[in-house]
């Protein structure tokens, strides 16, 4: 993915810099900072996709018929949509 770069100025504890210096490899630490972020952010998103899908199932009936039930309705109102 190639995004227009801007620049800006970020303060990064010493040992996060450290880390970031030592696991960059060829690469610039720019690139670096940039992959982590972009790794941080997708996790954080399926953490709270993670938690909105536990959410819904959460509400799912115990029973295995209930379930069945539940699972045919939802499908059916995915259908619709």
């Amino acid at each position: 993915m190639s995004a227009a770069k801007t620049t800006r100025t970020f303060s990064l504890d010493r040992e996060i810099l450290s880390r970031v210096k030592r696991t960059k490899g060829s690469s610039s630490e720019s690139k670096r900072v940039n992959d982590l972020l972009r790794l941080a952010l997708d996790l954080e998103q399926q953490a709270a996709l993670e938690q909105e899908i536990a959410g819904f199932f959460g509400s799912a009936p115990a029973g295995r018929d209930e379930r069945r039930a539940f699972q045919s309705a939802t499908l059916a109102s995915w259908a619709r949509d």
